[in-house]
């Protein structure tokens, strides 16, 4: 193997409190790189990572689980990644510990509802500890009381982190049904029964949400006048390596 191959290797873990949702992307990450055919759920029993049959029979995930998918970059070569999906509840946080020490990065599921957690804490601390690049995906944007504000919120004030949004889902419970890609400049949106429609951000577009991202959630655009679909509703976020 040379270092090129070497290169195209990542360890990439997934943290986060129990019952956010760790086990459930891990899975969608499977059936989206195509190493899965069938989506396996946690409430089923039959999630890829939950090996044991204790956590099949609890629903949770009691040791750290590694899986490989192969992930092909656009315009780039094809990497191969290792997903380890790791165990959210405080008893078997030694399980997170020896993890970080072999990962190249690390995706921070918080639930939209209940946000930042006591054990959500725990491992965002543990991870920049050992100076593990995080990205912060908020799940659950279709439960009642999913809020945009409060995630970002205690991102700033509990983890004292500074969140860049890569993207802001549209909608919020119910009316959950796309999101807004800061990255590519696109509007994704999805219908029941239906393909999903990609269209440009347009300028207008544009000028809306930057003025609802821009600022403390304190200081944006004002509870009461902001209209944009974007508010309160969720939040994906990188973090620069000194935060």
């Amino acid at each position: 193997m040379n270092t090129q191959t070497l290169s195209r290797r990542r360890n990439l873990g997934i943290i986060a409190h129990i019952d956010a949702g760790k086990t459930t992307l891990t899975e969608r990450l499977l059936w989206k790189s195509g190493e899965i055919h069938r989506v396996g759920e946690v409430h089923d029993g039959n999630a890829t990572t939950d090996f044991s049959a204790i956590e099949r029979e609890r629903g949770i995930t009691i040791g750290a689980a590694a899986v490989q998918a192969q992930w092909s970059p656009r315009d780039l070569p094809s990497h191969r990644l290792t997903l380890i999906d790791t165990p959210g509840h405080i008893d078997f946080a030694i399980e997170v510990e020896r993890s970080l020490r072999v990962l190249d990065g690390a995706v921070a599921v918080f639930s939209a509802v209940d946000g930042v957690q006591p054990q959500s804490e725990t491992v965002w601390r543990q991870a920049r500890r050992h100076r593990v690049p995080l990205i912060a995906f908020v799940n659950k944007m279709d439960r009642v009381g999913a809020s945009f504000e409060r995630v970002l919120e205690q991102l700033q004030d509990k983890l004292r982190a500074r969140p860049w949004a890569l993207g802001v889902p549209l909608g919020s419970e119910s009316d959950f049904n796309g999101w807004v890609d800061l990255v590519d400049e696109r509007v994704l949106q999805w219908h029941d029964g239906a393909a999903a429609t990609i269209t440009p951000w347009d300028d207008a577009a544009r000028r809306h949400t930057c003025r609802c991202l821009a600022g403390s959630p304190r200081d944006r655009c004002g509870a009461a006048t902001c209209s944009h679909p974007a508010r309160n509703v969720g939040l994906q976020a990188r973090m620069p390596a000194s935060a």
